[in-house]
């Protein structure tokens, strides 16, 4: 093909391939262990499989609801009744999603335009400053801290301003393994009181928290939930990323407005995966049980590193583990994990990518929603630094 003829003013001239894409490419050539990018290589339960074929097999392969299988969003509304002691209205108030990633686009595009100013807290999961950007908004940082990747709530009051549109939170968060407590939830519904400010609570991990932990759901506060978009993911919890399905529970008014973007975007989510999921969600032991599944996985990661090189601060939530590697290399992270694969086949995400100005804390992510067998070999390697 000759070149383009024609000039492109690209709405997002400063994005380029994303690291996830960079180191999925590197392990395959190098046929390195992946525990980079986030999904399980294990086989999901196989009655959700069936579950989906019954639901083809019985002929739901026309388009669903525009806003999601009525009895999945009903019994969406009483999970989160239960679990969080907030009533949404199923038919007002959730919405079927592809995927949480899709929930957060559509509710920034419902909000955010030109020069209205997004709250992201970085490190940062990278989708979310795209959305924000292509819509004509700015976003506005606040760097976690060092020592305990904890928010610093007066540098974040002092980021406010009469232009702040809108506020991102991710709990458990991705990339550290962290979590918000009930007093960092309190202290943002302080900070938000009398303001307009709408608020997008990533919670796609609230089934995978450890050691006693609670999930602090936005939707548990009364004036958080007044202003809150919680997205979900099916993908993350039932161990089938590509299926892309997830959820948004919000206020009405807010839910309107969300409504008129998703409509004309992707209009309606899968349908015969709906009717399975509709069908799965009936025991609630399939999700309740997800955080010790995954903490037995955490616990052996980690044991296995005790004699490591590594500095190891336990993640709270998510499948994925920070590792620290100041004692072993003073290589940048974004080179190490590099060479961790070209050298000891271990595919890793270096995090300085997520933070601002790609703050180099000599940090490691590594996914442990592998198999036992799987996370066995890669901490040989690890022992071996």
């Amino acid at each position: 093909m000759p070149n383009y003829p024609y000039k492109i003013s690209s709405k997002l001239p400063d994005v380029k391939t994303t690291i996830f894409t960079t180191v999925g490419f590197m392990a395959k050539k190098y046929n390195a262990i992946n525990l980079s990018q986030g999904f399980p290589n294990f086989e999901p339960d196989q009655r959700l499989l069936d579950l989906v074929s019954k639901a083809l097999n019985e002929g739901h392969n026309q388009y669903a609801h525009m806003a999601g299988l009525p009895e999945l969003r009903e019994i969406i509304a009483g999970k989160i009744s239960a679990l969080h002691k907030r009533q949404y209205d199923p038919e007002s108030e959730i919405t079927i999603t592809i995927g949480a990633s899709q929930a957060i686009f559509t509710a920034i595009t419902a909000f955010v335009g030109n020069s209205d100013e997004v709250i992201v807290f970085k490190p940062a999961y990278d989708c979310y400053e795209p959305a924000i950007e292509v819509n004509g908004g700015i976003p506005v940082y606040v760097q976690l801290n060092d020592d305990d990747l904890r928010i610093n709530w007066e540098d974040f009051r002092s980021k406010i301003s009469p232009r702040t549109r809108m506020v991102i939170i991710n709990t458990p968060h991705n990339p550290s393994g962290t979590i918000l407590f009930k007093e960092d939830m309190l202290e943002l519904e302080k900070s938000l009181k009398d303001t307009n400010i709408v608020v997008v609570s990533d919670e796609v991990y609230e089934h995978i928290i450890f050691d006693g932990n609670e999930h602090e759901s936005a939707s548990r506060f009364d004036d958080l939930a007044s202003r809150s978009f919680i997205c979900a993911s099916f993908g993350k919890t039932f161990h089938v990323t590509g299926w892309k399905v997830g959820y948004c529970a919000a206020p009405a008014e807010l839910m309107h407005e969300f409504r008129k973007t998703h409509q004309f975007n992707v209009f309606c989510v899968d349908h015969p995966v709906q009717h399975a999921l509709a069908a799965y969600l009936q025991d609630p032991a399939h999700y309740l049980g997800l955080s010790q599944f995954y903490q037995v996985k955490r616990d052996l990661f980690l044991s296995a590193l005790k004699e490591s090189r590594f500095s190891i601060v336990p993640s709270r939530g998510t499948y994925f583990q920070l590792l620290g590697y100041s004692n072993i290399t003073d290589e940048n992270d974004v080179e190490f994990a590099k060479r961790l694969i070209i050298e000891h086949k271990l595919a890793s995400i270096p995090i300085s990518v997520f933070n601002l100005g790609a703050r180099d804390n000599k940090v490691l992510r590594f996914c442990f929603a592998k198999t036992k067998e799987t996370l066995e070999k890669a901490t040989e390697i690890l022992l071996k630094l």
